[in-house]
């Protein structure tokens, strides 16, 4: 265990049981000051955030190898491109820097005052520039539950599933930042099955649960990253909602699979925890019959006991409700494999790519990660507190996903990822 997962571990700044930014935790985001443009890269600790910039200013991130130029940069793109060995001394640092037996910080409140923001008087951006996204299909139970619908429980899934991670390129520009609102898209639809399809906004708007990948140091193109040096190149996990136009995706998917039904928008949490901080949460995946070709066989554990949730706010209501509870641990295709498919052909991955899991699904219905399940296509509505229903979104509801690990008294958390439904506009053509 590296010495900055140890549970007992503590910081100096106060940190409640149930936070999400506990010193074992040590995410890393991109904000500014709130009426202000610059941009300023930051650690989560508690309700607070870390200005690395401030800190590197002060000298107190010498030992680590680059870090004038890494901290003070717009985004995390150079940090993420460093590499493990950076990334794994910027994190112990940061870590003995923030504990509550560590002088350097906790005892010169001025500096303590500069370089600790309160969440409160930020806002979080995008942590990177994306720029490239691919969204896999790695939960068996949503694939075998989004199969029984449309082609029947013997057809459920198809042949190459239980093979290699499925997966669509989305579009990197439609990645938004938790809190960014997005209208409801429109487009072509036949749910009626009539000769010709229809225009129109959306009527089958749904979330998907899912978590993110975001890649550090990339590959050059022709040379494939074998599974067993993928985690190397995967900095930081985020929570991941690729929001979907359910009836525009099932008319268009065939044959060349999602368009626009998926690349309206897909939000991310702002905060990226670091793969070191998910090391104590690792556990064994599900056991994979048929066992794959050698190119994906995986030589250690990386299932990921991460508890997932979704809440909905309808239009109107003044409370969440939750209406999912799941676990990535479920995930059938884990990172590892997901980046030794992606680049076995030669495909060069680069620094700020996004790899999504797909929806993530358990076997039993509350358990479901997208309302496609959770209603089972509109025939099975959800029932909501004040007598409310839902198939699918409407306008004016948010949707919220959240996420942690739990460790022995505190939580290596994600924050949350929420969005809210604006109607959508149709330009007279």
């Amino acid at each position: 265990m590296h010495p900055s997962n140890d549970p007992a571990l503590r910081s100096f700044v106060p940190v409640g049981p149930d936070s999400h930014f506990p010193i074992q935790n040590l995410p890393y985001g991109v904000f500014r000051w709130k009426g202000e443009t610059d941009q300023h890269i930051g650690v989560a600790i508690g309700d607070y955030v870390l200005d690395l910039g401030c800190v590197v200013e002060a000298g107190l991130l010498d030992d680590v190898t680059g870090a004038d130029e890494l901290f003070t940069a717009n985004d995390l793109g150079p940090f993420m491109a460093a590499g493990k060995s950076v990334w794994t001394a910027a994190r112990s640092a940061i870590s003995r820097l923030l504990r509550d037996n560590e002088p350097t910080l906790r005892d010169h409140p001025t500096l303590r005052q500069r370089a600790l923001v309160p969440m409160t008087e930020i806002e979080m951006l995008l942590p990177v520039t994306i720029g490239d996204y691919t969204d896999f299909y790695s939960s068996r139970e949503h694939a075998s539950n989004v199969g029984t619908m449309f082609r029947g429980p013997d057809k459920a899934l198809m042949p190459n599933w239980l093979h290699l991670p499925v997966a669509y390129h989305g579009r990197a520009s439609s990645v938004v930042v938790s809190g960014t609102d997005f209208r409801r898209p429109c487009g072509q639809s036949n749910r009626s099955g009539s000769a010709r399809p229809s225009f129109g906004p959306s009527q089958a708007l749904d979330f998907e649960l899912e978590l993110g990948f975001l890649i550090g140091p990339g590959n050059p193109l022709g040379e494939p990253i074998p599974v067993a040096e993928a985690a190397d190149h995967v900095f930081g996990c985020v929570l991941v909602n690729d929001w979907s136009a359910r009836d525009i995706q099932q008319w268009e998917y065939v044959p060349l699979g999602p368009f626009l039904g998926k690349n309206f928008c897909t939000s991310i949490s702002p905060w990226v925890v670091p793969m070191l901080a998910l090391e104590p949460f690792r556990v064994p995946g599900p056991p994979q019959d048929p066992e794959p070709l050698p190119y994906l066989r995986c030589p250690d554990d990386w299932g990921l006991d991460i508890e997932l949730g979704a809440w909905l706010r309808p239009n109107g209501a003044n409370d969440s409700e939750r209406i999912c509870r799941t676990n990535a641990k479920h995930l059938y295709w884990n990172v590892c494999q997901q980046v030794a498919h992606h680049t076995v052909n030669g495909c060069n991955l680069r620094t700020g790519d996004l790899l999504a899991t797909g929806t993530i699904s358990g076997s039993d219905p509350g358990s479901y990660g997208c309302l496609l399940e959770l209603t089972w296509n509109g025939t099975k509505p959800l029932s909501l507190g004040g007598g409310q229903t839902r198939t699918y979104l409407e306008d004016g509801d948010r949707l919220t996903l959240s996420g942690w690990c739990q460790g022995q008294g505190y939580r290596v958390g994600f924050g949350i990822v929420t969005g809210r439904v604006l109607p959508a506009v149709q330009k007279p053509g």
